[in-house]
């Protein structure tokens, strides 16, 4: 059974906004091991414990490179996996606004801009290489999650007065 299926791992603490861990670029995985796959089970664990469609290892204040998702892309057809060490290698088509949350800035939505079909290039839990290809929805969180193994959060890409409303909504928050 994989890790993404198999009901294993352990639920972490959610990292929230503030924590410098959030802000700071995420190292490489260069070991690919069996602390490599509990941490995989853990994320998931966490994920779904809270919720969410993705996950990235910084959120439960681990600085590697690796995320994990479980999301529907435009077509309804449902996405399951983790990537390490992944790269964002392609973004493009429309420029699509929708509400994007984060469980690191929790209860809080705000219109989004991303594109709507993306490319992640990395390796998985054993270092195969692996290519992951979403549009929509799905695309929509490759880019969030991979956005934030460089230390950013979704609420960087807002602009104008969205961007204003979020940041006043994140202070009432603390």
């Amino acid at each position: 059974m994989t890790s993404e299926s198999n009901g294993r791992g352990t639920v972490r603490p959610i990292r929230r906004l503030g924590d410098p861990v959030l802000r700071t670029s995420c190292d490489p995985v260069r070991e690919f091991d069996a602390a490599l796959e509990r941490l995989i089970d853990d994320m998931f664990a966490t994920m779904y414990a809270a919720e969410g469609v993705g996950l990235a290892a910084n959120q439960i204040g681990v600085s590697r490179q690796i995320f994990v998702y479980d999301c529907e892309d435009d077509q309804g057809r449902r996405h399951v996996g983790h990537v390490v060490n992944p790269v964002l290698v392609a973004e493009d088509g429309d420029v699509v606004t929708d509400n994007e949350g984060c469980l690191s800035v929790p209860g809080l939505y705000f219109p989004t801009p991303r594109y709507e079909h993306a490319v992640v290039e990395g390796v998985d839990l054993k270092g195969s290489p692996v290519r992951i290809e979403g549009t929509g929805y799905f695309a929509r969180c490759l880019q969030h999650e991979t956005y934030h193994l460089r230390g950013g959060v979704y609420i960087d890409v807002l602009k104008g007065d969205t961007r204003r409303e979020a940041m006043r909504a994140v202070r009432a928050l603390s």
